[in-house]
């Protein structure tokens, strides 16, 4: 048996910003980067997993640390710059935006296969330059969990944020995975 031919993507994927932020046909939820739509791959199971626990794990302690926990929220980065990550983690004293604007306290990506290197690379950058303080990588393929600190990642277990009381070992994360 045939398979079907595949039927061209006819969206545009040089936009203006407006457009972008108008526009619900983007899914999943697409980024927007200097004016080029970025397509997100789509999540498989242990992606889908790691994204639970993770949400899972700060939802019960949103009240103690007086957080939010969101997942694929948009953020504006940059003038120019829209990203999606997996999960985001707010300041509670911060005022709701539908679109982030102040800097999240941290944001969690899982790898998907699909992912590129530069294209990841430039995204964690993105997140630095914003001033987001805990950007965390989580490899599903690994399990490994790696957080982007000065322009670098390095394995760390322990997320940790002084000035709130929070400090945990990230394997509390891994322990709620199905």
């Amino acid at each position: 048996m045939a398979l079907p031919a595949q039927i061209p993507d006819k969206r545009p994927r040089h936009v203006p910003v407006e457009v972008y932020l108008r526009c619900s046909d983007w899914e999943p939820d697409a980024e927007y980067v200097d004016g080029e739509i970025e397509e997100r791959p789509m999540g498989e199971y242990d992606h889908s997993s790691w994204q639970h626990a993770i949400q899972t794990w700060f939802q019960e302690h949103t009240k103690e640390w007086n957080i939010r926990v969101r997942p694929e929220l948009r953020i504006q980065v940059a003038a120019t710059r829209f990203r999606v990550p997996d999960v985001t983690v707010l300041d509670r004293s911060q005022p709701v935006e539908q679109i982030i604007t102040h800097p999240p306290i941290a944001v969690f990506e899982v790898l998907s296969p699909e992912d590129r290197h530069a294209r990841f690379t430039r995204k964690l950058h993105d997140y630095e330059a914003m001033g987001i303080p805990q950007i965390w990588v989580v490899d599903p393929e690994g399990p490994s969990i790696q957080r982007y600190q000065d322009g670098h990642l390095s394995g760390s277990d322990v997320f940790e944020e002084p000035a709130r009381g929070i400090r945990f070992e990230m394997r509390a994360i891994q322990d709620l995975l199905d």
